[in-house]
């Protein structure tokens, strides 16, 4: 069985049943332009190839299939007027088919042709859901599932901010978010998308810095087929799957030239074209931005155009640091702890010993409260090890005012340290994180993946003395 690709000017093998040995690894055949020809002329629905290599149509098909000296009787199939493909038969020797043979193969050509077009019309789905499921795939990353975030601060540092987003949400004015690395702005993109009355649309994400230039024009506004080498399949942009929803440019600063002229034109025009494209395609779409950067210095410098600049700053929306909100760090702890026990499996939300939140309160936080995040993970992953009884210490992390510094890497010496020194410093590092336990579980042999009994004797080797005093200031060996 193979059905006609018209468009390749081939023949596809669908099916092959077969007693013959036959050459079955090339499934697609080419069809020569005086066989295209033959073929289209073609109108009667059974025809016999006593001698198919005389044929131009047939030729192809037994070469490429490895047969000689056979005769053949070929059933077209169509549906509505339309080639849809044929069914071969063959057997050896020459001149074997008759007419009769004909007239018995006619009488199946309506049920093949059905079998052939239902066949045709699944494949051409599951192409489709493969397609579909392809593209979903790319943009997940940049897709919000959930309707909202919780945001912490909104009725302490984050209280203008939130104003703010309760005034603009319910329009579809263009939105720029300004603030620091790490200071929460997709959250608060999220919040002013399902806040407004395209909550119900798509929210598209794309961070504009990590895009390479020569594939954000495709990424943003998609392509045609054959638009550039590697553009297999027509591909929608991100603009075309926001459409009657939100996108969310992060780093819009970071945009080349090219593309603001495109962006320019979205927002002008509501209308995009895609890479190859003929002709424009409108898109309603709202457009929140954000950045970190001095845009009014781009401006001045010339990396980022005026008129796309007043474009997208018609609502800013200034988010402030963590060091300038700081009487929501321990609220934001607490939710960090509960929220990533939950995703850590802990079953237990450890306490801070005494004076930490002071300590964390006193930080700087330059990486705001992703920042912020990050250490708390840390410190819940190091609390698996010494269990529920240990509260949070952030030993592993330097604070302004610390009495001692945490255990780091040695300062850069003229010289390596050599194997022993640099296992010792290893050995002690898990001593200081496991209180001088040795042996069990939260032990410093369970950290380092070694028996107990080695990691004692490595020790008396490297001059380390072991144990940990308990009550009564006695030594735990």
């Amino acid at each position: 069985m193979t059905y006609f690709d018209e468009k390749n000017r081939s023949l596809v093998i669908m099916a092959v049943r077969s007693k013959l040995p036959l050459n079955t690894q090339a499934t697609i055949i080419p069809i020569s332009q005086e066989g295209y020809q033959a073929y289209r002329k073609i109108k009667d629905p059974v025809l016999i190839f006593n001698n198919p290599e005389k044929r131009p149509v047939t030729t192809p098909m037994w070469m490429t299939l490895g047969l000689v000296d056979k005769s053949s009787i070929v059933l077209f199939v169509s549906m509505k007027g339309q080639h849809l493909g044929q069914i071969d038969f063959f057997v050896k020797g020459r001149n074997r088919y008759t007419n009769e043979h004909a007239h018995l193969i006619g009488l199946l050509q309506k049920p093949f042709s059905i079998a052939m077009a239902n066949s045709l019309q699944y494949q051409e789905i599951v192409n489709i859901k493969d397609l579909f499921s392809h593209d979903i795939q790319q943009i997940y990353p940049g897709l919000t599932q959930g309707s909202e975030s919780e945001i912490i601060g909104a009725g302490g540092g984050l209280q203008s901010v939130m104003g703010a987003v309760a005034q603009v949400a319910p329009l579809s004015t263009p939105v720029l978010l300004i603030g620091e690395t790490g200071v929460g702005k997709e959250i608060i993109a999220n919040r002013i998308h399902y806040s407004s009355p395209r909550r119900e649309g798509p929210f598209v994400k794309i961070n504009c810095g990590a895009i390479p230039e020569g594939l954000i024009d495709s990424e943003l506004f998609g392509h045609e087929k054959g638009a550039f080498t590697g553009a297999l399949a027509k591909k929608s942009g991100r603009f075309e799957r926001a459409h009657q929803g939100t996108i969310f440019l992060d780093e819009v600063g970071d945009l080349p030239a090219s593309v603001q002229v495109r962006l320019l034109r979205v927002l002008q025009e509501k209308e995009i074209e895609r890479v190859g494209g003929t002709g424009p395609i409108k898109v309603d779409v709202r457009i929140i931005a954000a950045t970190h950067r001095n845009m009014e210095v781009l401006v001045r410098e010339g990396s980022f155009r005026l008129d796309l600049w007043f474009r997208i700053n018609v609502f800013p929306i200034i988010i402030p640091s963590l060091r300038e909100r700081k009487s929501d760090i321990p609220n934001l702890v607490r939710y960090f702890i509960m929220s990533k026990s939950r995703e850590l499996n802990l079953g237990f939300n450890p306490e801070l010993t005494p004076g930490t939140m002071e300590r964390l309160m006193a930080y700087d936080w330059p990486g705001n409260v992703r920042e912020l995040q990050n250490i708390v993970e840390r410190a819940l992953i190091q609390s698996r090890i010494t269990g529920s009884s240990q509260p949070l210490r952030f030993e592993e992390f330097t604070l302004p005012g610390d009495s001692k510094a945490v255990r780091s890497l040695p300062e850069p010496r003229d010289e390596f340290l050599s194997l022993d020194e640099a296992m010792k410093m290893h050995i002690q590092s898990a001593l200081d994180l496991t209180h001088g336990k040795i042996h069990g579980m939260g032990g410093a042999a369970e950290l380092l993946k070694i028996n107990p009994n080695t990691l004692r004797h490595r020790m008396r080797v490297l001059g380390i003395s072991y144990g940990r005093k308990g009550k009564n200031n006695r030594l735990n060996l």
